[in-house]
Parts: C-alpha cells; sequence; structure tokens
C-alpha cells in the first residue's frame, strides 16, 4: 500500500477505539443500529419501509466514514453500494475489513472503488494483508454501471479462504496456505469500515486526473449490510448464532461448478491486473502464493 493511501485508511480507522463484544446482525432496518458514523457530513436516509441507507460524502474539506458495531473473527460481509456518479475522478469509495492493533503486524482485506471521468468504467482494486505483509493487489473493471443502481459486494473470510464476491458472483478466491510459509489473516479479529476519500494522487490513471471540485460534494450509498461471523464470547469465539446465519461460509469453498465458473469467467474478461503476473515488479521472482493459488 503506498503511503498516502496508508494515510487515508489509518485517518479512517484511527477515528474510532476498540469496541466491546456484540452479537452477528442481519440486513434492513436501521444501518445505525449495526453501524457507527464517525466523521464528515454524513447522511443518514430512511424509507417508508423504516429501512436506512447512509450516505457518505467528500467535500473539499474532508471525506466521511462508518465502521460496524462489533468485530470478526471470520465472517461473511455482504454491503449493497450505489457508487458516486457522474465525473468521480480522483474519488475512493472503500469498504474494508481490518485488525485494530499493532499495524506492523495488521491483517486486512480491502475492496477500493477507484473513480472516474464521466462515462468511464469503475475499477474494484483488490488487496489483502496478513501479518503486516500486503502489496497483493488485484483489479478489475466492473462490468456495470455501478452508480445506476445498487449491487452487493461481499467478502468471505474463513479458516480456508477468502473470496470476493460482486452480486454472489465470486471474482477472486485467496487460499490459506500458512503451511507453505504464505502469511493469511487466521489469528486477529477485524472490523469492517466504510470511506469516501480523496485521493487524486494516485486514484485515477495513476494520479493523472485530478479531483474537479466543482462536482462536489460527492456522494456514496451503503445499505442492507450484513454480517455473519464469529464474535467474541466470554471465553471463546462462537460462530453462526444470528438469526439469520448459515455455516455455509465458515466452511464453504469454490465446489460449486457453476462458481469455480464464474471466478474464472472475472479472471478472464474482467481482471485488469494481477500482482502475480506482474515481472516488472518481481524480476527476481514472484510471491509464494503465485504458485499455489
Amino acid at each position: 500500500m503506498a503511503p498516502a493511501r496508508a494515510h487515508h485508511l489509518l485517518a479512517c480507522l484511527l477515528a474510532s477505539a476498540l469496541l466491546a463484544a456484540a452479537t452477528p446482525v442481519t440486513g434492513g432496518g436501521l444501518m445505525t443500529d449495526q453501524l457507527e458514523v464517525l466523521f464528515g457530513q454524513t447522511q443518514l436516509l430512511n424509507d417508508s419501509n423504516g429501512d436506512q441507507t447512509i450516505a457518505l460524502t467528500l467535500d473539499r474539506v474532508m471525506g466521511s466514514a462508518f465502521k460496524s458495531k462489533t468485530s470478526y473473527l471470520f465472517a461473511r460481509i455482504d454491503m449493497d453500494i450505489k457508487l458516486v456518479a457522474d465525473d468521480s475522478a480522483g474519488t475512493v469509495t472503500t469498504i474494508y475489513l481490518i485488525s485494530e492493533k499493532d499495524w506492523n503486524t495488521h491483517d486486512e482485506i480491502d475492496l477500493e472503488f477507484l473513480g472516474n471521468v464521466t462515462g468511464q468504467p469503475y475499477t474494484l482494486h483488490t488487496n489483502i494483508f496478513a501479518n503486516g505483509e500486503g502489496g497483493r493487489e488485484v483489479q478489475y473493471r466492473l462490468w456495470f454501471d455501478p452508480t445506476q443502481d445498487f449491487h452487493t459486494y461481499s467478502v468471505i473470510w474463513n479458516p480456508d479462504e477468502i473470496l470476493i464476491l460482486v452480486d454472489n458472483m465470486p471474482i477472486r478466491q485467496f487460499k490459506n496456505h500458512l503451511d507453505s510459509g504464505v502469511p493469511f489473516p487466521i489469528y486477529q479479529p477485524m472490523r469492517l469500515f466504510g470511506c469516501l476519500w480523496d485521493a487524486d494522487d494516485w486514484a485515477t490513471e495513476g494520479g493523472r486526473i485530478k479531483t474537479d471540485w466543482s462536482q462536489a460534494p460527492f456522494v456514496a450509498y451503503f445499505r442492507n449490510y450484513t454480517a455473519d461471523g464469529c464474535v467474541p464470547s466470554s471465553y471463546a469465539w462462537v460462530c453462526g448464532q444470528g438469526p439469520a446465519s448459515s455455516s455455509d461460509w465458515f466452511d464453504r469453498g469454490l465446489d460449486d461448478v457453476k462458481q469455480q465458473q464464474q471466478l474464472r469467467e472475472a479472471q478472464d474478461k474482467y481482471m485488469i491486473y494481477n500482482y502475480c503476473n506482474d515481472p516488472k515488479r518481481f524480476p527476481d521472482g514472484y510471491p509464494k502464493e503465485c504458485g499455489l493459488q
């Protein structure tokens, strides 16, 4: 992660302290029952059904952010997001899971949506940190307009693998190869954060295109947050006790033929960068996991 990106993510993270244990949550209803607004000009929109949408805003003064009210050691996280419309160049909308203790050994799972000029597709930038070691960037061009309607973005994190899904279609799989010496986030609980921030020093075409502040305020919308995971109890971590809980996420793999095909399709059609295919970055050989996935 570049220093500027780390700075912005740390700003979102350090706006809060570690909260006490909570129970798993389900989607719908008030987002503020499940998420805590951290800073910025955040709007809470309520519809006639009593459901709530969080609108994060970004202007020249500051961005905005929220966090989950509980942390998890393994979970399935789902969030519906409608991204910044029109000219979003320079902006980054992100949801990410991150541990909250020592930064030098932190774990993190990133989904960052890189804004672009009007009419150009969004880039979904993903990254995975384990024991402070990151640099596992994989990027995709979204194959739909994510500003016209809500789409569901999901993370499944269990002891065997991390899956990232878009509208329930797997696009990235990162397997646990601790037995081969590859770090994997398995010991530290993580909390969900959402943030909208200015990153025009790198986000769009490597920073060539800057944020057009005449378009501000920029707004991204979040709703239907669901989290099913392992939460702390008195003496241990308790898994799969939520009202809508299913053990599928905890022990699942891509055994389903359809989802295996979907993963290959996402990699073949929509992936635009994979650190495991970047010889300029790794002239002396790729990271160990690249030959194991």
